[in-house]
């Protein structure tokens, strides 16, 4: 079983991936974990990413893809399969990681898209808080405290982070229609695409998801 999982940022993807990978026993991966190990590693691989990422440049498509598909090519012989989250992030991804994959054990088979109202998004984002002493989350209009701002368990003051703000938020959103729709258009024509309402509760979003993937 081949995946990628794609929504918008608070869509949650974090969420759902950890249940596939432990539901279906599959590989999870990350492009930061890819490029984690690589530079970790010291892979020729990584080492030319760590050139772009040290001058805060964005890697280029063609070396993303050749991380991606090198890390799907050594998973372990006894794999089901992966789930690739962050990835593909634009058209020219895409057409590239099909093109490299078409015909081989590597080719994605179902792309899983979450999708949420961005006013949906924005409150799950804007309004999220976290515990940082137990690591609890909160958010102040689905999941409040009952002290404000104060963790229920160890009432420790709840924070934020910094960039879940409307401006950068705003930002994100917008980077997200423009990179990341027409991937999901380009699996649609494909007939791979998975459209899942994922603004609900979370077991009426996983029933969803396990129906689609076991038919």
């Amino acid at each position: 079983m081949n995946l990628f999982i794609m929504g918008a940022p608070g869509s949650g993807k974090g969420t759902f991936s950890s249940r596939l990978k432990d539901q279906y026993q599959i590989d999870h991966i990350s492009t930061g974990d890819i490029f984690r190990k690589n530079i970790k590693e010291n892979t020729a691989l990584g080492q030319e990413a760590k050139t772009y990422m040290d001058k805060g440049l964005l890697v280029p498509d063609e070396l993303v893809n050749k991380m991606v598909l090198d890390t799907l090519r050594n998973l372990p012989a006894d794999s089901k399969g992966y789930l690739l989250d962050g990835y593909p992030r634009t058209l020219e991804q895409a057409k590239a990681f099909d093109e490299m994959t078409k015909g081989t054990p590597q080719e994605v088979e179902t792309v899983l898209y979450l999708d949420v109202p961005n006013e949906v998004l924005n409150k799950r984002i804007l309004g999220r808080r976290t515990c940082p002493n137990c690591g609890e989350i909160y958010n102040i209009y689905f999941k409040p405290t009952k002290v404000e701002n104060v963790c229920d368990h160890c009432q420790t003051e709840l924070t934020y982070r910094a960039d879940d703000n409307e401006e950068s938020l705003a930002v994100r959103l917008g980077e997200y229609d423009r990179a990341t729709r027409p991937v999901i258009e380009h699996y649609q024509d494909q007939n791979k695409v998975v459209l899942v309402d994922a603004n609900r509760d979370f077991e009426a979003i996983w029933t969803d998801i396990s129906a689609n993937l076991n038919s």
